[in-house]
């Protein structure tokens, strides 16, 4: 008998705010209505109300939820851990990589719509955001002890906006496949990391 299990049903709730994660990315949060959001699934505008209380509570969700999603995945991989750090720091950069293919609408959404959030909200993302930095830096530091806090800090600030670039990556533009696409984000990662435990390592020349 197979052991293959079906993927888990994907919930009306998860069904609405992933449409309106790629509605928002697509034309920004004021230039979507909720009757436009409810078609993309199938329902109509004042039914999203059974699910949420408005946009904003949509937004809110969105942004606090990859926050707490990231978080919890870098704790887990570091929890899991590895022989050594440098296999933890692996394990951090493929799950980031595989939220940053796989959640551009929400890095675009964070980008631009961060500061449309209560400020509770948006407090509350940032806390998240900088545990999630941290958890980043402790490891970053195990694996090249040369590296101030500063300098990791900074590191992985940088990596992070490398890998969250990949919304501005065109559908039409002659990119490699996704296997090829994760290696080369996951090659550049790493030398971003090497490059500022060596200063000596110089980028061009």
């Amino acid at each position: 008998m197979s052991s293959t299990k079906a993927p888990a049903p994907v919930s009306r709730r998860e069904q609405i705010l992933k449409e309106a994660a790629r509605l928002f990315a697509e034309r920004g949060f004021h230039g979507v209505g909720v009757d436009e959001i409810g078609a993309a699934v199938g329902i109509s505008g004042p039914g999203l109300y059974r699910h949420f209380a408005g946009k904003d509570a949509m937004l809110a969700e969105l942004l606090v939820g990859i926050s707490e999603r990231l978080l919890d995945g870098g704790r887990l991989r570091v929890a899991d851990g590895g022989e050594s750090a440098e296999e933890v720091l692996h394990a951090l950069i493929e799950g980031h990589i595989d939220f940053a293919l796989d959640d551009r609408p929400l890095i675009t959404v964070h980008d631009r719509e961060l500061d449309r959030l209560r400020e509770a909200d948006r407090k509350r993302v940032r806390q998240l955001q900088r545990q999630y930095v941290e958890l980043w830096v402790e490891v970053v530091r195990e694996v090249y002890p040369a590296c101030t806090e500063a300098e990791a800090r900074a590191a992985v600030h940088a990596v992070f906006g490398l890998l969250n670039s990949t919304p501005h990556l065109s559908p039409r533009a002659s990119l490699p496949p996704r296997t090829a696409t994760e290696t080369l984000l996951k090659r550049l990662a790493l030398g971003a990391f090497a490059a500022a435990a060596d200063p000596d390592r110089s980028a061009v020349g």
